[in-house]
């Protein structure tokens, strides 16, 4: 998949660093642009002509409000992610009135913006592929970039077995569910940023409980390698 080149628009130059960072941690992402406005941002939109804007909403000159009313004037295509500490219900239905995939509200954690990213990330391959969507995948798409996880892989606390914490689990699952290959042990801990170890305690448990499948891969040399994928 090419880069996905992002531009972000935020008058705070430590959190455009911190979000810069954030986002260049993410496979296939690159930031390509940073703004300290949304005029500035709309000149740097119509130049760099990004994938994706990661926006505030409270800025100078011109806040995210009227730059995301103004790029969709403009019929840019342009998707838009917000990370803002507005989080008053007005400017909430605003943003995703207008277009904006995902609304983040500082602080916000990098887990946070790592799954909105991906869950992008996923929604654009899906999108650039040749042919028709499924109502499956469509559904899949929209509920993984609202954060909801599909009822068939959804998990309770209480069935977990002692030593397992429930929001890794619910890592692991995003994670294998934003994935079309199966993933190995090693794969997923890598992504999830856990020991390998641990990893494979978690996929054995999903196996045993039915909501993911193994599948095993002879190489040419050394052991069989273990891959898991969602039922």
């Amino acid at each position: 998949m090419h880069p996905i080149r992002v531009l972000i628009i935020e008058d705070d130059p430590m959190v455009q660093e911190v979000n810069r960072q954030f986002v260049e941690q993410v496979q296939t992402f690159e930031v390509v642009g940073i703004a300290g406005n949304g005029a500035e941002g709309i000149r740097m939109v119509r130049e760099l002509r990004p994938d994706l804007v990661i926006m505030d909403v409270f800025m100078p000159i011109q806040d995210g409000v009227q730059t995301l009313q103004q790029l969709r004037a403009e019929g840019e295509e342009t998707d838009v992610i917000v990370i803002t500490a507005a989080k008053d219900k007005e400017t909430i239905q605003s943003m995703v009135r207008n277009g904006a995939m995902d609304y983040l509200i500082k602080p916000f954690k990098f887990e946070r913006l790592k799954q909105a990213l991906e869950a992008y990330r996923s929604y654009r391959k899906q999108m650039e592929q040749d042919g028709s969507v499924s109502q499956a995948d469509l559904d899949q798409l929209l509920f993984r970039k609202a954060g909801v996880p599909q009822r068939e892989v959804a998990l309770d606390s209480k069935e977990l077995p002692k030593g397992l914490l429930d929001k890794t689990m619910e890592q692991i699952v995003q994670q294998l569910s934003t994935e079309k290959a199966a993933l190995s042990a090693e794969e997923v801990a890598e992504r999830i940023g856990i020991a390998r170890v641990t990893a494979r305690r978690y996929l054995e448990f999903l196996e045993k409980s039915g909501r993911v499948k193994r599948d095993v891969e002879y190489g040419g040399v050394g052991r069989p390698t273990n891959r898991y994928v969602i039922v």
